[in-house]
């Protein structure tokens, strides 16, 4: 993987054999990209996260709030969470996507439904992937 736009993209010999190029590898679990960009990263994390919930919708029977919420918690967050301080989702499109998922799984709990987003994220003790929303919620907590 040549990184960098001045890279001059040399071949590498190992064992008198050229190294293949890639434009992303995966590393650790985490998508590397050529770019540096994490967009890669996020639409994987998704599908995973995606996944996960679809299968707490079709198998799990009691569908309270608190089983619900300690499903999520465990099984389809750390999904979206892994390693983010590394690849660290900084572009709108890539936060609107994990927002997605969030917004999905809010809407599976009963009665929550027809309620606004903010307030079914502040019932179940959730935050938001808008660093502008949690940066208000950090001040607000600050006064208090």
């Amino acid at each position: 993987m040549h990184i960098g736009h001045s890279n001059p993209g040399y071949k590498y010999l190992m064992d008198n054999q050229y190294l293949p190029e890639v434009s992303e590898e995966k590393d650790l679990g985490i998508m590397i990209t050529s770019d540096l960009k994490s967009a890669v990263q996020v639409v994987e994390a998704c599908k995973k996260a995606n996944r996960a919930l679809g299968m707490i919708s079709r198998t799990i029977k009691c569908k309270s709030k608190s089983v619900l919420l300690s499903l999520y918690k465990s099984l389809v967050r750390p999904h979206l969470e892994y390693c983010t301080p590394v690849w660290s989702p900084h572009f709108v499109k890539d936060k609107h996507m994990l927002e997605k998922v969030q917004h999905r799984f809010t809407r599976m709990v009963p009665g929550m439904k027809e309620l606004p987003y903010k307030d079914r994220l502040k019932q179940l003790g959730l935050w938001t992937w808008r660093k502008e929303e949690i940066e208000q919620i950090y001040w607000k907590c600050l006064k208090c």
